[in-house]
This record gives C-alpha cells, sequence and structure tokens, in this order.
C-alpha cells in the first residue's frame, strides 16, 4: 500500500520468529474457493456463499481450520478500528459510519465459532482430522454490511470497494494458524496462495473491476452476473461502479486494464502501468497472471495493492497518481507473487517495492523523477521524523524488524518501512553493484514466488552473489544505523 501521497517530485540477528508453508506445491495441488455473492446496492449488502477445498500442504494433522473476517474490523466500537484519527476525516466522508461481517452458517463440519482478539476469526471444527495432502471442504455462508468510507472495504462516492470481502483462510507457520488483527498502520494481511472462482451478482449498470480473468458475463432483469478466475494468488478483489471510463491495453499477452472515474491524463496513466509492468517483468521475472486491472477509487490512502488488481486513489494530482501506480504495481512481485511477514516485516515488501519504484522511475526519465531525487526526498523526511522523535521521546526506535501493533504512529511506520527501506536497498545497491543487486532481486523473485518469504531467504539470495551483506541488514533492521 502507499500510506502517504505527500511525494517531492524532483527531475540477521532476529528476523521471523516463524516459517511458513509454501503456496504453491511441487504436486500443483492447493487450497482453491468458489465463491458465489449478491451485491444489494440498496443496503450496501454482500450476501456470500463460498465453498473453500482446504488442501493441507503442512506436515501436521488438522483438526480445526481458522478464518480471518476482515470486515468485522469496521463495526462499531472494534477493538482495532481500521482507520486512524489522523485519517477518520478523509476516511469516513459522510460522518460515522459502520460495517461488519457475520457468518451466517457452515456446513459439514463439527461445530464452528467466532473468536479471536476483537471478533475477527471464524474458528471451524472439522468433522474429523486432515493429514498431510489430504483435504476437505467446508462450505461458508456470510453477510458483509459496507460501511460508507474511502478505504480497502467500504462505499465510496463513486465506487464499491470490495477487498477482503469473504472469509480468508489464516496462513499457516511452524506456531499454528496466524490470526491478523486490522492494525491501521500497515497492511495487517498474512494469506497463502490458492485458485479462485468468483461470481458476482450486481445491479445491471454497474462495471466491475477484478482481480480475475472474466470467464462469463450475463444480464437478465436488471442484474447483471460475471465469473472471474484466478490461479495461484494470495487475494481476490472487486472495485465496482456505475461512473467507470475503461481503456485497456495488451503488454506482451497480459491485458492491462484502466478503470477511472476522472484523470484528465488517462492514458499517460495507462501507459505508466504498462510500462512498469513490462520493465518488472524483464527487471525481476515474468509476471504471472492473464490480467492486471489499475483502478481509480476512493481511497483515503494512495494506493492499495490486491493480486492483479490496484486501487489508486481519486484525491491525488498527476506526478502522485503516476507515482502510486508504479508503487502499487511492483507490489504484483513483491507482495501478491512473492509474499512476506507484512505483520512482523513490513518493510520487506513496503522498501522493496519503493525502491523498485525508483529504479522503474530511474530507466524512465521522461516522467520527471529522479534516483538521486526519490532518494533525497526519503532521506529528508526519515532524518525530519528521526529528530523530532527523539527530541519527543528521547529517542527515536528506529527497528525494522518489529510487529505492526508495536508502531506507534503512521509516521513512524511511513518513515521506517517505505523510507528507510528505499535508503536500506540504495545502500545494498550501491555495496553489491547493480548487476549483483539485479541477479540478487531476480533470485528471490525465482526462488519465492507463490510463497510467503522470510527475511532471511531475501538476505540469502544477496549473499548467494558473493558478497556478505548480513552486517549491512542487521545494522538497518535493528536499528544500530545511523542515517
Amino acid at each position: 500500500m502507499k500510506k502517504f501521497i505527500a511525494i517531492l517530485v524532483t527531475v540477521c540477528a532476529a528476523f521471523l520468529c516463524a516459517s511458513f508453508a509454501a503456496c504453491s506445491q511441487d504436486n500443483g495441488k492447493m487450497t482453491s474457493y468458489d465463491i458465489f455473492c449478491i451485491y444489494d446496492d440498496e443496503t450496501a449488502t454482500l450476501s456470500g456463499t463460498m465453498n473453500v477445498e482446504y488442501y493441507n500442504n503442512t506436515e501436521n494433522e488438522i483438526s480445526d481450520l481458522k478464518f480471518n473476517l476482515y470486515g468485522n474490523a469496521f463495526r462499531e466500537n472494534s477493538a482495532f478500528p481500521p482507520v486512524s484519527a489522523t485519517y477518520s476525516a478523509k476516511a469516513y466522508y459522510a460522518g460515522e459510519s459502520y460495517g461488519s461481517m457475520t457468518v451466517e452458517n457452515v456446513e459439514n463440519c463439527a461445530g464452528w465459532s467466532i473468536g479471536g482478539e476483537d471478533k475477527n476469526i471464524l474458528v471451524v471444527n472439522l468433522l474429523t482430522p486432515i493429514y498431510p495432502e489430504d483435504t476437505v471442504v467446508l462450505t461458508v455462508n456470510y453477510t458483509l454490511v459496507l460501511a460508507k468510507v474511502n478505504h480497502r472495504t467500504g462505499v465510496t462516492q463513486n465506487t464499491v470497494n470490495l477487498g477482503n470481502f469473504y472469509p480468508v483462510l489464516c496462513a499457516y507457520s511452524s506456531e499454528g494458524f496466524v490470526e491478523c488483527n486490522y492494525y491501521y498502520c500497515g497492511d495487517p494481511f498474512l494469506s497463502e496462495c490458492a485458485n479462485y472462482s468468483v461470481t458476482i451478482d450486481m445491479p445491471e449498470k454497474y462495471v466491475a473491476a477484478a482481480s480475475g480473468k472474466l470467464t462469463d458475463e450475463s444480464c437478465v432483469n436488471g442484474r447483471k452476473k460475471c465469473s472471474y478466475t484466478l490461479k495461484n494468488a494470495r487475494d481476490f478483489a472487486f472495485v465496482l461502479s456505475d461512473k467507470f471510463e475503461v481503456i485497456s491495453e495488451n503488454a506482451n499477452g497480459v491485458e492491462v486494464f484502466y478503470y477511472y472515474i476522472s484523470d484528465g491524463n488517462a492514458q499517460n496513466s495507462l501507459a505508466v502501468a504498462v510500462e512498469s509492468l513490462n520493465y518488472f517483468s524483464e527487471t525481476f521475472g515474468g509476471y504471472v497472471y492473464p490480467t492486471l486491472s489499475v483502478v481509480q477509487t476512493g481511497f483515503c490512502y494512495g494506493g492499495m495493492e490486491y493480486p492483479a488488481l490496484t486501487m489508486i486513489s481519486d484525491g491525488m494530482d498527476k506526478d502522485n497518481t503516476l507515482y502510486t501506480i508504479v508503487h502499487e504495481n511492483a507490489h504484483q512481485w513483491w507482495y501478491a507473487m512473492v509474499g512476506s511477514d507484512q505483520m512482523n516485516d513490513a518493510w520487506q515488501d513496503e522498501g522493496l517495492a519503493e525502491y523498485s519504484t525508483v529504479m522503474f522511475f530511474e530507466s524512465h526519465p521522461t516522467y520527471g523523477f529522479t534516483r538521486k531525487g526519490m532518494i533525497n526526498s526519503a532521506t529528508s523526511y526519515y532524518r525530519a521524523y528521526f529528530t523530532v522523535f527523539s527530541q519527543l521521546k528521547d529517542s527515536a526506535d528506529t527497528r525494522m524488524h518489529r510487529h505492526l501493533k508495536e508502531f506507534t504512529s503512521e509516521l513512524e511506520y511511513n518513515n521506517v518501512t517505505y523510507n528507510k527501506g528505499m535508503i536500506l536497498f540504495e545502500m545494498l545497491r550501491t555495496s553489491l553493484g547493480d548487476d549483483r543487486f539485479c541477479d540478487g532481486l531476480k533470485k528471490y523473485f525465482e526462488a519465492n514466488c507463490g510463497k510467503i518469504a522470510s527475511a532471511d531467504e531475501l538476505i540469502g539470495c544477496f549473499i548467494k552473489s558473493g558478497v556478505d551483506v548480513e552486517g549491512l541488514f542487521n545494522a538497518f533492521l535493528e536499528g544500530k544505523i545511523l542515517i
């Protein structure tokens, strides 16, 4: 996610405490979701039926499954509100508004309950334990009520954002299923890859931007049904609107769509989406999805990434729009295809997405962004943060390896994950040289596409280039380096 909008335009000691199961398997088997949902625009309610076939890719016997209910974070008096006080006015454009995610029933199980720290976890007790490489099929009926909010999940002034619109299976680590609280700092999501088949029934007036490839569409009595498929993806999202304009371009076999409400530079926005997709494919490794949808929508931050779909705020100027499109497209590599632990090491995808954005604009100077300008901007913001926090608290906490709940503000989060992350990768590139740096990123992508990679695995890919960079990473992640 691009967490802050303002940008300056100028021409391993302790890492993951748990290891994760691979998303893709050598035998090609993985969990699959088959979702049918109906959107009622009069009540801003989505009714869904989800058939999930869970494939046990762990080495353990599994007796219970756990699903994240991210939509419940938007209910009144939630323990972990999804929006901070800083962004509240921008997010809740019509005043206070609330939503919820309610599980109506779960079929083919011994029992189920709602747990977690904030009524955010669906716990399903299986009829019989399933062993490694076994499967079980569950049916979950649920209702999602949308708040009026410019956020991942909600009704905005011009669109309906349906990120995290279904119960999402918790990722499995060496410590069991990982429950994700909805912290407003960062992206509190941790998902393994799965195959998706999704159908949405909605009023005919809407155009749907979706993560998947459209396979079927029909219209009857003022309603429209659209069906999509997406393979080996971390999650699935929609954005609906009756105001979308749509343009598209084929990029080496990938159909790139740009859905927008109002953009006087729409062709430029599509062009930077296509060019960044091509550049990242050539530089890091091939894009694996058949489509990419870049979607202008109501959003209180700059943008948000989902597999094969990126949300771009409709409240930005031209330069910020172009920058955010590139940043969110970089997340197709560093989040969607190569996952990481966003809860404990947010720098691993955000810092790398920011530096990938630097690399793109460096290679495309006509856009007016320079490598020197972007690095200097990040450094200036970071030093300003460090000075202010040091004065307020006697010392600033500059550790990069820490849980989202340890960040005290979005200002701290932005500077430690985005800006310091960008500076880390700039120093790493300067130390290794361009060829070794790019080779390390290619190795990282190739070894971890479809998986959740640890920080150690990222660092190891650079060490394989023949240079010991562990000390550099440790100094950054432990907060020992002065910038």
